[in-house]
C-alpha cells in the first residue's frame, strides 16, 4: 500500500505520525508505523535499533522477514484484545497495537526493537554464528546489539498497553474520517460485482447452490491462492445475495457459514487449529456490527486473506517467537517448580509439540535447557559466601540437593563447594 492511500482510506497520515513520535519522545524507544502489508510507512526515533536491523538485512542468509514477522504480530493482536507483545527471530522484543477503520485492519502501531532478555540468556552467539560466516561481520553485529536497551518485561506490558491505548484513538479519529470522506474503494466492489451477475439471475442460472465453488474455495485457500480464493469466494457471495435479497439475517447466516469453511480450509493447508479457532472467535464476534452487504463482503474478504496468510506466510516466524517466548519465561520462573508441561500451555501448545519444536529450534531438550539455566544462575550465588550452600538448590529450583550436585558437577567438572572454595576459578 503506498503512503497516499494508507491515509486517504483511513486517516490523516501526518497526525498518527505525530502521535508516534509523541510516544517514541516520552518514553525514549524506537517506534514506528506498518501498513496492511506489513511495510514500514513511518519510523520514529531512528537510531541504534534501525542500525541493528540493517546489519541484520546486510549479514544474514537467509533475510530475516521483517515484513510478516510485524505482520505476524498484529495478527496475533487481533486474537488477544488488541495488544500483543512478540519476538523477531533474532529474539528482539516488539509490541504491536493494530490500527481498525470499520473493524478492518488498515495498519499498526510498532514498539520496538528492545531486549527483553539479558543478551547472553537467549542463545545469541548460537544464532549469530549460524547466520554470519564472517568474522568481522561477527564482531560488528554484537557491537549493535550491545546498544540495544534492555527493558524489564513489566515496563515492556506498560509501553504496550499505552500504544494501545494510542492505536484505540487513531481508531476512533480514523471512523469519523472514514464518515467524512466515504469509503468508495470498497463501496465500488461489491455493487460492481453484484451488478455484473445480475443478467445470470434473471436468466436463472442461479437456481442451485454451488457447490463445486465451494470445493474449490478449500482447494485454492489449501494453497495459499489469494487471488484465486477471492475470486471464487465473490461468485459465492452472489450467490447467496441474490437468493436471499430481502433478509440480511439470513446473509449473515450463510456467511458465517463459509467461515467455517474457510477454517477448515486454512487447516486443510496446514494452519494451526488453535490459532485458526481463535481468529474465528474474534470474527464471529464481529458478526453483529456488520450492517449491509458491503461490510460483509469486506468482512469475509479480510478473514480470506488472513486465513491464507495462516497457511503460508508465518511458520518461521511463528516458530520464533515461541521459542523465545518459552525462553523468557524459563529464565524468570526457573527458581520454581517448573515442567515442561507449564512452558508449553504459557505457549499455548502441547507438551509433545513444543518439546519437538524446542528441540529443532535450538538443539536443546527442555529439561537441558531449564538445568543449564538453573546452573548458571547458581554460579552467581555460590560466590556469594554469605549464603548457605545448603539454600542454593532451592533458591534456583532444584527440589534435592543431592540432584543439584549430580547435575552441577555433570556440566560444570566440579561440585558446588569446590566452586565456591575457588570463586568459580575452575582450572
Amino acid at each position: 500500500m503506498d503512503t497516499k492511500r494508507f491515509a486517504q482510506e483511513c486517516f490523516e497520515l501526518d497526525q498518527i505520525c505525530q502521535w508516534i513520535d509523541y510516544y517514541s519522545k516520552a518514553t525514549g524507544i524506537a517506534s514506528f508505523i506498518i501498513d496492511d502489508a506489513g511495510s514500514i510507512v513511518y519510523h520514529a526515533l531512528k537510531g541504534s535499533c534501525s542500525q541493528f536491523c540493517e546489519a541484520v538485512q546486510a549479514g544474514f542468509t537467509p533475510l530475516c522477514d521483517c515484513e510478516n514477522v510485524h505482520l505476524y504480530g498484529s495478527y496475533q493482536a487481533e486474537r488477544f484484545g488488541g495488544k500483543y507483545i512478540y519476538f523477531c527471530p533474532m529474539g528482539l522484543t516488539h509490541w504491536v497495537a493494530p490500527i481498525e477503520c470499520q473493524d478492518q485492519f488498515k495498519g499498526a502501531f510498532v514498539g520496538g526493537p528492545v531486549l527483553m532478555i539479558e543478551p547472553e540468556a537467549f542463545l545469541i552467539d548460537e544464532i549469530i554464528e549460524q547466520r554470519i560466516q564472517d568474522h568481522q561481520a561477527r564482531r560488528q553485529f554484537k557491537a549493535y546489539m550491545d546498544l540495544i536497551p534492555v527493558v524489564k518485561p513489566d515496563v515492556v506490558t506498560s509501553l504496550s498497553e499505552l500504544l494501545y491505548l494510542l492505536a484505540s484513538h487513531a481508531a476512533s479519529r480514523s471512523y469519523d474520517h472514514y464518515l467524512s470522506h466515504g469509503n468508495q474503494e470498497l463501496d465500488a466492489d461489491p455493487a460492481a460485482y453484484l451488478s455484473r451477475m445480475r443478467p445470470e439471475l434473471d436468466q436463472g442460472l442461479l437456481q442451485n447452490y454451488p457447490i463445486d465453488k465451494e470445493n474449490e474455495l478449500i482447494s485454492f485457500v489449501s494453497i495459499g491462492d489469494k487471488a484465486g480464493a477471492q475470486r471464487v469466494l465473490n461468485e459465492i457471495l452472489g450467490y447467496i445475495f441474490f437468493t436471499n435479497q430481502n433478509d440480511f439475517a439470513g446473509i449473515k447466516y450463510r456467511s458465517m457459514e463459509l467461515v467455517v469453511l474457510l477454517s477448515r480450509a486454512a487447516m486443510e493447508g496446514g494452519a494451526e487449529q488453535e490459532e485458526i479457532f481463535g481468529l474465528n472467535n474474534h470474527y464471529l464476534n464481529q458478526v453483529s456490527r456488520l450492517h449491509n452487504l458491503d461490510e460483509l463482503s469486506v468482512w469475509l474478504s479480510k478473514i480470506l486473506v488472513r486465513f491464507t496468510d495462516c497457511v503460508f506466510n508465518f511458520k518461521n516466524v511463528k516458530n520464533k517467537d515461541i521459542i523465545y517466548k518459552a525462553i523468557e519465561f524459563t529464565n524468570s520462573n526457573y527458581m520454581e517448580k517448573l515442567t515442561l508441561e507449564d512452558v508449553a500451555k504459557y505457549v499455548h501448545l502441547s507438551p509433545s509439540y513444543f518439546s519437538r519444536l524446542f528441540k529443532e529450534e535450538t538443539g536443546y531438550n527442555f529439561s537441558a535447557y531449564l538445568n543449564t539455566v538453573r546452573i548458571e544462575k547458581s554460579k552467581k550465588l555460590l560466590v556469594n559466601e554469605d549464603i548457605p550452600l545448603a539454600d542454593i538448590s532451592n533458591l534456583v529450583g532444584f527440589e534435592e540437593q543431592s540432584y543439584f550436585t549430580r547435575v552441577f558437577k555433570k556440566m560444570t567438572g566440579t561440585t558446588p563447594g569446590k566452586f565456591r572454595e575457588t570463586r568459580g576459578q575452575i582450572k
